[in-house]
């Protein structure tokens, strides 16, 4: 159904104050938006709340969408940014230090293939929060680590090696599971 020409009408029915239209918008993308906000927050509350606040932001701020076929990719940015917003509140992204140097042995072998998925999904879940969101920004939603920076208002450096780190407690966590 995201027919592009679909969603573009609904988008200038919405502009319009269109309620049938805002709620078939936000039936079409509050699932696959609420996932990416939970995956960020880590609260199912938190991503509640981002959904909420972000779907009347963007039906507020419709006339601003340049492209209403774009609705999409326009919304997620405004989840992502308010998601980031909640996440501030507290986490912070300082530099890491010690944490950083956790012995790890590099295994090139897909030692984790038969882990069922949702055990996959909860040791994401036990990542620290700024590993975490820097986690899914980059490797699940495509950002770069400079979109990323820009994002968390912290160092490209910070944003990789937060990243890294995130993938070497992902593997500590997984490997325990896999033997």
């Amino acid at each position: 159904m995201e027919d592009g020409h679909h969603i573009a009408e609904l988008v200038k029915r919405t502009g319009k104050q269109d309620l049938t239209a805002m709620r078939m918008l936000y039936e079409y993308f509050a699932r696959e938006m609420l996932t990416l906000s939970f995956r960020i927050t880590n609260q199912m509350q938190d991503a509640e709340d981002v959904i909420q606040e972000s779907f009347l932001t963007s039906f507020q701020r419709i006339q601003d969408l340049k492209t209403p076929a774009s609705y999409k990719s326009w919304l997620k940015r405004i989840v992502v940014n308010r998601s980031l917003a909640y996440v501030r509140r507290r986490v912070s992204f300082a530099d890491l230090t010690v944490e950083q140097r956790i012995a790890i042995p590099e295994e090139e072998e897909a030692w984790y293939k038969d882990l069922p998925f949702d055990r996959i999904q909860e040791a994401i879940g036990r990542l620290p929060d700024g590993c975490r969101q820097i986690f899914t920004l980059y490797l699940m939603e495509d950002y770069k680590h400079r979109e990323i920076a820009d994002m968390l208002g912290i160092s490209i450096s910070n944003s990789k090696s937060q990243y890294r780190y995130a993938l070497k407690l992902l593997r500590l966590d997984l490997h325990k599971l896999a033997l």
